[in-house]
């Protein structure tokens, strides 16, 4: 499965890919801003081309061609998914320390970058992989449907969760208020959301191996 994952990082992944979450993480220095949208940038741009790359390249017809199960191509793909993922959420992690470190007395009426608010990042795409990889391997070729539904149910978690940040006083004293200075409710946050992204990644994975094989390669 190693080699699997290192053919899509050399071979499959445009290294633009790579460069992204530096040029959108930037975007988190933007004092005050909707932080949810830096991340979003991975599901609108990088899992849709990224697809579209390895199906012009005809990658799928290619990897069955070498000496490897369906069970680690399936394996190896969410790998590089959650790779990227977490390159992008830890590069805009530190664009947020630089931000809360810039401005000190900023008043947040959208989420600040704190421990809670990454944990709501995971979270969100926790439910975009379980989304995304499931509806992708009931034919491990089409993605437009998969990636459009995804993308969907992850904005509306952060479209919710954003707007009970401004509706509820609780939401928001958590988030922007007192709560912040409350290291292990934060701390408790980030990690919830980390639990949940694995385990949802991980049953996404199983799903998909189990769809991927039925599907017959032509």
């Amino acid at each position: 499965m190693y080699n699997l994952v290192m053919k899509d990082l050399k071979l499959g992944v445009n290294p633009v890919f790579f460069l992204l979450p530096f040029l959108m993480g930037a975007l988190m220095l933007i004092p005050g801003w909707i932080y949810f949208i830096v991340l979003m940038y991975f599901c609108w741009i990088t899992v849709p081309n990224m697809f579209a790359g390895f199906r012009t390249q005809h990658d799928l017809l290619f990897t069955t061609m070498m000496p490897v199960t369906k069970k680690d191509m399936v394996k190896a793909r969410v790998a590089v998914i959650v790779i990227l993922e977490l390159l992008h959420i830890l590069i805009a992690m530190i664009y947020g320390l630089i931000t809360v470190h810039l401005y000190p007395h900023l008043t947040y009426y959208f989420f600040a970058p704190h421990m809670g608010f990454w944990g709501l990042c995971f979270v969100m795409l926790a439910i975009y992989n379980i989304i995304f990889i499931t509806m992708h391997y009931k034919t491990a070729y089409k993605y437009g449907q998969a990636v459009f539904v995804a993308v969907v149910a992850a904005m509306l978690f952060a479209g919710i969760a954003q707007w009970l940040g401004i509706q509820s006083a609780f939401v928001s004293d958590i988030f922007n208020g007192a709560g912040v200075d409350n290291t292990a409710l934060q701390l408790s946050i980030l990690v919830a959301g980390v639990v949940i992204f694995i385990a949802f990644t991980v049953i996404a994975c199983r799903i998909a191996i189990k769809r991927f094989l039925k599907v017959e390669i032509q």
